[in-house]
C-alpha cells in the first residue's frame, strides 16, 4: 500500500495546510516540509529494499474499482518511476524552502496548490489505468494554473490562460485517444479494460494506430514541450513564481517525456517506429530553434525557459532512436535538467527578490556584489551548457551516441546544439555577473537557507557528472522493459499484418 499512500499523504498534508493558513503563516510551510520529507524517507526506504534491481515492477497492486466499465485502481513501481519520484519529493521539499519568504498572501492556499500538483505528478509516475492516469494527468493542470494566476507575475492573467488552454486541450485529445483504444481492445479481444498491461500488443491496423497514437502525442509534446507546440511555456516560466518555475521546468515537463516512454514506445511500437523521423527532426528543431530564442532573451527567466525547450529537445532525439543506450541519457537528461535548469530558475527568481528585474541588459558586474550567488550561477550554468564532470554532459552524450546509432545526420546536427547552448550561457554569465557593474544595486549574497538549498542542488549535480552509474542502474530494468515491449508488440503487430495480408491474397484467388 506504499503507493497509495504516498499519494493519501500529500492530499491530507494539501488540505492540512490550507485549512492551517487561517491560523498562522508557518504552519503551512511546515506541513509542507514535513509532508515531502515522509514521502521522500518512504520512497528512499523503498529503493534501500530494492537493491539490486533485478525485478521489472519493484510494488505493484491493483483493486476493482468500477468493474463494469473495466477502470481499475492499479499502481506500479518500477525503476524509472523510482527516480521520478526520488527526483519529486527532493525539488518539492526545495519548492517549499525557496518560497519560505517569497509567498506571503494566501500562504495556506499555496502550499494546499503546491501539494496537489505534486500529488498529480506522483499519480502520473505510477498510475498503469489510463482512466487514474488521465485523473492525475488532469489534476495536475487546475493547482498550476492557480499558482500562476494568483501568486505570478504582471501578466501572470495571461500566462495562466495560455497554460491552461495549451494543456487542457491537448489533455482532452488524449482522453479521446484513451477512448479509442478502450473500444479497439474491446472489440478485439471482448474485454474492455482501461489497464495499461492488458492494453499492450492491442491488434490494430497501422492508421488507427496512427490516429490513436497522435491524441497521446499531441498531450506529451505538449507537456514537453516540443517546437512548435511550446509557446505556452515561456510565459508560463516568466510570471509563475519561483516555486511554480521549478516545478514546471523540473517535474511537469517531465511527466511529457515519461509518458513517451510509458505509452507511446510500448502500446504503438509500429506507429513509433513510422513517426520516428519526424520525432527526431522535431528533436533537433527544439534543440537549435530553442537555443537560438534563448541566446535572443533579455528577460532571465524566459531566457532559461527557451533554454528548457533546447534541452527537452534532447529528451525526444533520445526516445525516438529506440536503443538502450539513448534511454539511459534520457532518462539522465530529466533528471540532470530538473536539477540545474531548476536551479538556474531559483537564481534568476533570488534576483528578481533583490534588485527586481529580470532584464539582464541592466544587470552586470554582480560577482561583486553576490560572488556565492555568482558561483552557483557559474556552476549551473555550467551543467546547461554540457561542461564534463556535470550530469548534464552524461546525459546529452549517452543520447548522441545513442541517435548515432539510429540516424546519423540527425545526430550530427545536434551537436551544433552543444556549440549553440555554450553561447547562451555563457551569455548568462557575461550579462549577469560579470563585465561592467551597471548599476549600485543594494544587494546582499544568498542567505544561510539559501546556500543550503544551492550547495545541496550543486552536490548532485556533480555526484551525476562524477558517479552516473547507480541511476543506469535503477533504471536498466525499465528501459529493457520498454524496449522489450516495443519489439515484441512490434513482431506480434506485423505478423498480424502479415496474416491479414495473406487472407486478403487467398480471398482475391479465389
Amino acid at each position: 500500500m506504499i503507493l497509495v499512500y504516498l499519494i493519501l499523504i500529500l492530499l491530507a498534508g494539501a488540505f492540512l495546510a490550507w485549512i492551517s493558513g487561517n491560523i498562522n503563516q508557518v504552519l503551512p510551510r511546515i506541513i509542507s516540509l514535513v509532508t515531502l520529507g515522509v514521502n521522500l524517507i518512504l520512497i528512499v526506504l523503498s529503493l534501500l529494499q530494492n537493491v539490486p534491481f533485478n525485478n521489472k515492477w519493484l510494488v505493484d497492486i491493483q483493486y476493482d474499482w468500477i468493474p463494469q466499465f473495466g477502470i481499475g485502481i492499479h499502481f506500479a513501481l518500477d525503476g524509472l518511476s523510482l527516480l521520478m519520484l526520488i527526483l519529486t519529493f527532493f525539488l518539492g521539499i526545495i519548492s517549499v524552502l525557496i518560497s519560505w519568504k517569497e509567498i506571503n498572501t494566501k500562504v495556506g492556499f499555496f502550499h494546499f496548490n503546491l501539494l496537489l500538483i505534486l500529488a498529480g505528478i506522483v499519480g502520473v509516475f505510477l498510475s498503469l489505468d489510463l482512466f487514474l492516469f488521465y485523473f492525475f494527468w488532469e489534476l495536475m493542470l487546475v493547482p498550476m494554473y492557480f499558482l500562476i494566476g494568483i501568486w505570478g507575475h504582471e501578466n501572470r492573467t495571461k500566462a495562466s490562460y495560455k497554460f491552461f488552454l495549451y494543456t487542457q486541450a491537448s489533455g482532452l485529445l488524449m482522453f479521446i485517444s484513451i477512448l479509442a483504444l478502450y473500444f479497439v481492445h474491446g472489440n478485439t479481444t471482448g474485454i474492455y479494460t482501461f489497464d495499461y498491461i492488458q492494453l499492450l500488443g492491442t491488434q490494430m491496423s497501422a492508421s488507427t494506430a496512427i490516429l490513436i497514437m497522435s491524441g497521446f502525442l499531441a498531450a506529451f509534446l505538449v507537456k514537453l514541450p516540443v517546437v512548435p507546440l511550446h509557446n505556452w511555456l515561456p510565459d508560463a516560466h516568466s510570471e509563475a513564481p519561483t516555486a511554480g518555475s521549478l516545478i514546471l521546468a523540473a517535474l511537469l515537463l517531465k511527466t511529457g517525456a515519461y509518458g513517451l516512454l510509458r505509452f507511446i514506445v510500448p502500446l504503438f511500437p509500429e506507429a513509433s517506429v513510422s513517426f520516428a523521423p519526424i520525432g527526431m527532426g522535431l528533436g533537433v528543431l527544439g534543440i537549435l530553434y530553442g537555443a537560438k530564442l534563448a541566446f535572443a532573451q533579455t528577460d532571465l527567466k524566459r531566457l532559461i525557459a527557451y533554454t528548457s525547450v533546447s534541452h527537452m529537445g534532447f529528451v525526444i532525439l533520445g526516445i525516438f532512436s529506440f536503443n538502450e543506450l539513448a534511454y539511459q541519457g534520457v532518462v539522465m537528461q530529466m533528471i540532470a535538467h530538473g536539477i540545474s535548469t531548476g536551479a538556474l530558475f531559483i537564481m534568476a527568481g533570488q534576483l528578481s527578490e533583490r534588485i527586481h528585474t529580470r532584464d539582464i541588459t541592466v544587470m552586470g558586474g554582480l560577482w561583486q556584489k553576490a560572488p556565492f550567488m555568482g558561483t552557483i550561477g557559474l556552476i549551473f550554468s555550467m551543467a546547461s551548457l554540457g561542461l564534463p564532470g556535470l550530469g548534464n554532459f552524461i546525459a546529452e552524450l549517452l543520447i548522441l551516441i545513442g541517435a548515432f546509432k539510429a540516424n546519423i545526420l540527425m545526430s550530427v546536427l545536434a551537436c551544433v546544439g552543444l556549440i549553440a547552448a555554450t553561447l547562451y550561457s555563457l551569455r548568462i554569465l557575461q550579462k549577469v555577473f560579470f563585465g561592467k557593474l551597471n548599476t549600485d544595486w543594494k544587494m546582499n549574497d544568498l542567505s544561510i537557507r539559501e546556500k543550503m538549498i544551492s550547495i545541496s542542488l550543486v552536490i548532485i549535480i556533480f555526484i551525476l557528472g562524477f558517479y552516473p552509474q547507480p541511476v543506469f542502474d535503477i533504471a536498466k530494468p525499465a528501459l529493457l522493459k520498454t524496449l522489450e515491449n516495443h519489439r515484441t508488440n512490434e513482431i506480434h503487430k506485423s505478423d498480424a499484418d502479415k496474416n491479414e495480408l495473406n487472407m486478403k491474397n487467398q480471398l482475391f484467388f479465389y
